[in-house]
């Protein structure tokens, strides 16, 4: 055995975590997407269906680390597959900022009120719980793999984390106070971390 088989072998099992990683994350946030959009949909839920489009766009950044780690194995590491992978991770982050940023002003004009959404709580906890968990795996795989794309779509995570906390927030105030307001609020929150976490994924930086 050569002194460079030992390193070969624990890149491709980092691969091999990071593919499955992303796996997990297509599949959770596909019944992630599908729930909180119909219940925002239901509720009139601008913050909840933000939220169901974030999760969309999760799944996006995850099929872009399944397309490059698979070209990887067949083609090796390269640097501009890397760089459109980041650029594709980016603009799903403008797309989701721009559509939600949109859509909560024109609520807060129009004083459009959300009703009380029970589906979109108990959502908004349990990925309170899932998400924090594969973010971290995925930020310490691709760390360890040295691979910014992975620590992109990390972030990309973490942002639905921190998504679940102002969503949970703001559909709770809502449902105790009537605070009505919170729930484009929240919505507001949600673009401007979509905002900085695409700018950063733009210019190649390391995330979260």
């Amino acid at each position: 055995m050569t002194a460079t088989e030992p390193h070969a072998d624990s890149e491709a099992a980092l691969r091999r975590r990071g593919l499955r990683l992303a796996y997990a994350t297509i599949g959770w946030n596909v019944v992630e997407c599908v729930i909180a959009v119909g219940a925002g949909a239901a509720a009139g839920s601008i913050a909840l269906v933000g939220f169901g489009l974030d999760s969309a766009v999760e799944v996006g950044s995850a099929s872009v680390i399944v397309w490059q780690f698979r070209a990887e194995q067949r083609h090796g590491v390269d640097e501009r597959r890397e760089r459109s992978a980041l650029r594709l991770i980016a603009v799903s982050f403008f797309l989701l900022a721009a559509y939600v940023g949109v859509q909560s002003v024109l609520d807060l004009l129009g004083a459009g009120e959300a009703a009380t959404s029970t589906v979109g709580i108990a959502l908004a906890a349990v990925s309170l719980v899932v998400m924090p968990a594969l973010a971290v795996m995925k930020r310490r795989t691709g760390t360890a793999l040295g691979s910014r794309t992975l620590v992109a779509d990390a972030a990309e995570t973490f942002l639905c984390t921190y998504l679940s906390a102002v969503l949970l927030i703001g559909l709770l105030l809502n449902a105790t106070v009537g605070w009505w307001w919170a729930d484009p609020v929240a919505a507001l929150v949600i673009a401007g971390l979509a905002v900085k976490e695409g700018r950063e994924a733009w210019k190649g930086e390391d995330c979260c």
